[in-house]
């Protein structure tokens, strides 16, 4: 495949995507690490784009390396930064420089492009109302804070604009007092006051992974909070900030490299994207179909009905039938299908079909898996003793799946009558053993 032929794969399969995340709310936490890299430029760039798409964004940025060469004595307890008055400050003015920063790279809107004229509005204000952290293991944290409310209204009627919020990590009291505010907790606490439908943290290294170092591609809170203990203290942070918006109404979050170029765009537009994705519902990939899906069904089996693959099925029988479909769906898109129709005490496997972008995407097991495995314990809850399929092209797969060969024969005796000697379709079988 050229360069041409990837790029237009590429973008025909980010196309569902593009629509599926126009209008969702967006919060993005860049870490003071972030900031200071060369890939910062492409990052905004991309977070622009974003914007130009129709996504809602509101951004909050660290500043951990930047006050760590700033105040060489600065005190820490349990992790989090004792800020004295005269620190608050200087802690003010390095926010000041960043968020000035920040706000002149999206100033350039999307150099480059057809979209180099657009005007990126970026907007910070007075949004975070703090408290102290007060006095914890007889350490008083003085001008150290944590989040107490957040200006919803004010923060919604400017999304709603299309502007892009830009928050410091820094809040006010009732009196005007400014307090130092841990970056991470903050991009938590706002996506969640927000009822952000992301919360994206970018970090170094951009992915959790396993025992064999290999990337997670999804993960649940309650699985990654025992993985946080092995992970270096920033690391750990931002996870479980990821974490705290999850289980309280963000529905996903996740964690990207600030190093990689392109990461965030990969993260969002692919089916597996490229860091780790925290959602309590990541299991979740399969789900019984419903009538608004049959569309999505006839995009997804048509090339293997032209191709010979599956055999033909219309619209008006789909509509019909749609109560024995069962979808895969990644991010709000229908990316697979299978069906199950029950026999007595066997079930036949049909119409098995992943959409062509997405084949090799889905973690070791695959979406055809998944659907598999989501079939296989249907047709066991209506008491079905096996499964079988009928295939002229996919019998490797089958068989990998643990199918076995069968006679035409071994099918229900209605099954049999409507065999297509014609088509020569091979019998596969597999006992269920749930």
């Amino acid at each position: 495949m050229d360069s041409l032929e990837r790029y237009t794969s590429w973008f025909r399969g980010s196309t569902p995507y593009i629509s599926a995340h126009r209008g969702k709310t967006f919060v993005v936490f860049l870490g003071g690490d972030a900031l200071m890299h060369s890939n910062l430029v492409n990052i905004v760039h991309d977070l622009a784009l974003l914007s130009v798409l129709g996504v809602r964004l509101a951004i909050v940025h660290g500043a951990r390396p930047q006050p760590n060469d700033a105040l060489n004595d600065s005190l820490f307890h349990d992790g989090r930064r004792i800020t004295s008055a005269s620190e608050m400050q200087e802690v003010s003015a390095i926010f000041g420089a960043l968020r000035a920063k920040l706000e002149a790279l999206f100033s350039t809107g999307l150099p480059n492009t057809p979209l180099h004229n657009v005007e990126i509005n970026i907007v910070s204000g007075n949004f975070i109302a703090a408290k102290p952290v007060g006095i914890i293991d007889g350490v008083d944290h003085q001008c150290t804070g944590r989040p107490r409310s957040v200006n919803i209204d004010a923060m919604k009627k400017l999304l709603d604009t299309q502007a892009i919020i830009l928050q410091s990590p820094v809040g006010f009291s009732a009196s005007g007092q400014a307090f130092n505010l841990a970056a991470e907790e903050l991009a938590a606490e706002l996506a969640i006051a927000l009822k952000a439908d992301k919360l994206i943290v970018f970090n170094n290294p951009g992915q959790i992974t396993d025992a064999r170092h290999q990337r997670i591609s999804r993960i649940t809170p309650e699985r990654l909070n025992g993985l946080c203990a092995d992970l270096d203290p920033i690391t750990a942070a931002r996870c479980e900030a990821l974490i705290a918006a999850n289980t309280q109404g963000v529905e996903r979050a996740h964690l990207v490299a600030f190093a990689s170029d392109g990461a965030l765009l990969q993260e969002l537009f692919t089916a597996d994207g490229i860091g780790t994705q925290v959602s309590a519902h990541s299991g979740d990939l399969i789900r019984q179909a419903r009538l608004e899906d049959v569309a999505d069904i006839v995009e997804i089996i048509r090339p293997l009905e032209e191709a010979g693959v599956l055999v033909p099925r219309s619209r008006t029988q789909l509509e019909q039938e749609i109560a024995h479909f069962f979808i895969a769906e990644l991010d709000g898109v229908v990316v697979g299908c299978c069906a199950i129709y029950t026999f007595a005490d066997a079930a036949e496997l049909a119409c098995v079909a992943v959409h062509e972008n997405y084949r090799h995407q889905y973690s070791a097991m695959g979406i055809g898996g998944a659907l598999l495995e989501a079939a296989e314990r249907a047709a066991e809850a209506h008491g079905a003793k096996s499964l079988f399929v009928l295939t002229t092209q996919t019998q490797e797969w089958f068989v990998s799946h643990g199918f076995s060969p069968a006679d035409v024969e071994s099918l229900p005796q209605s099954k049999q009558s409507l065999y297509n000697w014609q088509r020569g379709s091979a019998v596969l079988q597999k006992s269920l053993n749930f």
